[in-house]
């Protein structure tokens, strides 16, 4: 499975050119695009700035040299390379499974090109087998869980490794929506959107055109929308 990670992360690397600002995604398959970036940099001299979507691919980003900038120091991002935890037939995606969602979607929104690196077995037809992950507020958290409880959501509280509500980058928790399957993404990102003391959530619709894909049995393919 890393060797495929490692193809897609290898192949999106490519797309990168001399003085882009490029986003850099978080998960173990946008880690090795950002290996791949920071072997450019120190090999091939590569000139380019980065934005990153999380404490822990900020730390992989300076380890290798690969020169940052908060957000808002840049004009644009011309460039985000990230993974994704499922892929439906249109493009629409679930995000979040690293806790770094509110980064990502922000990074990603104010990206010129976004490109989606991925295994097979993150392309799905239907999205919501994987837990759509919703970042809250603290306050008031107790309540949302219970709204959603009642809408039939079966949320949980997203636990860190000593068994608390994990706290997000953004001083955030989350809260994990096991929906089994999502007949309408539009409709619930809607919902959700609409909803108070949501800050994001997981659903990536109509963001991407481009997904690396790479497989066992046919490489590595750029699938277009």
């Amino acid at each position: 499975m890393n060797n495929l990670k490692k193809q897609v992360g290898i192949k999106a690397a490519t797309f990168v050119k001399d003085g882009m600002v490029v986003g850099l995604g978080t998960g173990s398959t946008a880690a090795f695009f950002v290996a791949e970036l920071g072997r450019r940099v120190a090999e091939e001299q590569l000139k380019i700035t980065a934005v990153t979507t999380s404490s822990v691919t900020s730390a992989q980003a300076h380890e290798l040299g690969i020169p940052l900038k908060d957000i808002d120091e840049v004009p644009a991002i011309d460039l985000t390379v990230d993974g994704s935890d499922e892929i439906d037939l249109e493009l629409n995606g679930i995000k979040g499974g690293g806790a770094a969602l509110l980064m990502e979607k922000i990074v990603a929104t104010y990206s010129k090109d976004y490109i989606w690196i991925v295994d097979d077995s993150k392309m799905v037809e239907h999205l919501g087998a994987f837990p759509l992950p919703v970042e809250v507020v603290p306050f008031g958290c107790g309540q949302l869980f219970h709204l959603f409880d009642v809408l039939g959501f079966k949320p949980t509280f997203r636990l860190d490794d000593n068994e608390e509500n994990l706290i997000t980058d953004m001083g955030n928790h989350i809260i994990d929506l096991h929906l089994d399957k999502i007949e309408d993404p539009a409709a619930l990102a809607k919902l959700l959107d609409e909803t108070v003391g949501v800050v994001e959530h997981g659903l990536f619709n109509d963001m991407v055109k481009t997904v690396i894909v790479a497989s066992e049995t046919e490489g590595v393919k750029v699938i277009s929308k």
